[in-house]
């Protein structure tokens, strides 16, 4: 029984985090062999930072499924089998310990994406991992035929773990539907010019030469990733209390001054200036109407949305039609031992760990998939 299972051979298109994921646990029970056109784990190295949040300190299934705009209820019972805490069983086997951030977010103590690295791919030691593109997929008989630059290749199970950002192609010929993909979580270009207080930051909000950034934004910018521009969003700049007594107590100090004691001094003049007040102007003098305007300001600062900074993409939304997927196993409907994992799937998260956690558990679920298929 056992010498039947180790002859069945598993195609991973994909070395990034899922497809790694999907090799280390196949690779005792399969012939098993990864295909890559680049390094292998290239995509892990940025993560974090540079220092690879791994997973977020969320332990309840359905709470964590709560931070995928697209995906939740599609990953219930996907986080019920491999959870944050099988995460980290897994990744202290292969020798990486961890620790947790005040923040929840969770991070090797080594604080180093390439230490995580180097240590996963040792872990691949039963595995075949060959650098070419895959070009090609086609059902044969009851297995798959996969075609590269350099030649073709028979498996029995095909696992796509591409990521989000292109290899469609080789799905949309097998007439599995794709949602186009789009940046999700990624900076926001603005109608207004925060040009003068570009590197502000202030509640997670960064101001730049092109709009906005930052952790606040990115949430933003992944809820709304398919909204149609331009739109509004505000936010809480600071909470001012009740300006108007703040304003009787200092009668003689400027009010850029009085300001600057709620936000940094370099956005207190830029919100004076938009909202044509001089900032030097002393409190006694600033009357009701401009009270009422400084104070909306800072606690309902809106801005217009008008398009994604270009260069600033982290993660995409889109993928494979989550319709087209058994949520228990991750096999395609239309093709038997057809699987899909990771970012390929129209399943994206906030930042803070999310998007690797549906790599390590979707992974997860496709191996032990054709593991309990033999």
């Amino acid at each position: 029984m056992e010498q039947e299972s180790i002859s069945k051979r598993v195609c991973i298109i994909g070395s990034g985090a899922a497809g790694c994921m999907c090799a280390n646990l196949l690779q005792d029970k399969f012939d098993v062999t990864v295909f890559d056109k680049g390094n292998f784990l290239r995509t892990l190295l940025p993560t974090g930072g540079g220092r690879c949040n791994l997973a977020n300190a969320q332990y309840d299934f359905k709470e964590l499924a709560k931070n995928y705009p697209r995906g939740e209820k599609f990953l219930y019972s996907i986080f019920s089998k491999f959870s944050t805490a099988n995460t980290l069983e897994f990744f202290n086997s292969i020798g990486v310990k961890t620790y947790t951030q005040d923040d929840n977010r969770i991070f090797p103590i080594s604080n180093s994406s390439k230490d995580v690295r180097e240590k996963f791919l040792k872990s691949l030691k039963n595995c075949r991992k060959i650098k070419e593109k895959v070009t090609g997929l086609k059902k044969i008989n009851n297995g798959w035929e996969v075609t590269t630059q350099k030649g073709k290749y028979l498996f029995d199970y095909v696992i796509t773990a591409i990521g989000g950002h292109a290899g469609y192609d080789l799905l949309k010929n097998l007439d599995i539907k794709i949602v186009p993909p789009t940046k999700s979580l990624t900076g926001l270009v603005t109608k207004e010019d925060f040009t003068d207080i570009a590197g502000v930051c202030v509640n997670d909000v960064l101001f730049t030469h092109k709009g906005v950034s930052g952790p606040y934004i990115y949430k933003l910018s992944s809820i709304n990733a398919r909204k149609e521009f331009p739109y509004k969003i505000s936010f809480n700049l600071a909470s001012c209390g009740d300006l108007q007594e703040l304003l009787n107590l200092n009668p003689h100090k400027e009010i850029k001054n009085l300001v600057a004691t709620m936000i940094p001094k370099s956005l207190a003049h830029w919100i004076l200036r938009n909202l044509n007040i001089e900032p030097q102007t002393p409190c006694h003098k600033i009357d009701g109407k401009m009270r009422d305007k400084i104070a909306d300001k800072l606690e309902n600062f809106e801005i217009t949305i008008i398009g994604k900074v270009a260069e600033d993409e982290i993660v995409t939304c889109g993928g494979v039609e989550l319709s087209e997927v058994n949520p228990k196993t991750l096999e395609s409907k239309k093709y038997e031992g057809l699987y899909f994992c990771g970012e390929v799937l129209d399943i994206d998260g906030f930042c803070g760990g999310f998007n690797l956690q549906n790599c390590w558990s979707t992974g997860y679920v496709c191996a032990s998939s054709i593991i309990n298929r033999g």
